[in-house]
């Protein structure tokens, strides 16, 4: 007999507690698994809203466009930054060497912190917020965090002028 992966082990765990919940108590059984398919058709749709939108993001922005976006001046790098923070995966310091490259050809520590707070806005966490929350309370959350990120990223970089 083959070992059972440990990755399996928790869903059989859960199908096993669902058979013995089903042949103990087949009201609660069937409640459960009502309250399970409703919370699946609400999150499925926006998972894949979601999944199909990273893959857009990952297609178009390449490092060449990332480069090019960077080098401009005003308002757009401030917008690029946000989005970049908000769309960047994986853990955060994996984005240290990536951001002090960056700063090193010129990118000032405002943006670089716009960055870093914005990266608090996870795209495939915000079906659950909005499932326990409202879709109103993470609009709000989202705007209120982006303009903070700027507020501080302008802060930081009149800070780092007075040293």
């Amino acid at each position: 007999m083959k070992r059972i992966e440990s990755k399996y082990v928790f869903l059989i765990l859960v199908g096993i507690i669902y058979l013995i919940l089903f042949i103990v108590n087949p009201i609660i059984f069937k409640s459960s698994l009502s309250y399970f398919l409703n919370l699946l058709v609400k999150i499925v749709p926006i998972f894949f809203l979601v999944f199909v939108l990273m893959g857009i993001m990952n297609y178009f922005f390449t490092s060449k466009f990332v480069a090019k976006h960077l080098g401009e001046k005003g308002i757009k790098k401030w917008i690029f930054v946000i989005i970049g923070g908000i769309l960047s995966t994986g853990a955060i310091y994996m984005w240290y060497p990536f951001l002090a490259d960056l700063k090193d050809k010129g990118l000032n520590y405002g943006l670089i912190s716009c960055f870093l707070y914005n990266r608090a806005i996870k795209i495939p966490l915000l079906p659950f917020m909005v499932f326990y929350f409202s879709l109103k309370y993470v609009i709000v959350l989202g705007i209120i965090m982006i303009f903070v990120s700027v507020i501080q990223g302008i802060i930081i970089n009149k800070l780092m002028e007075v040293k």
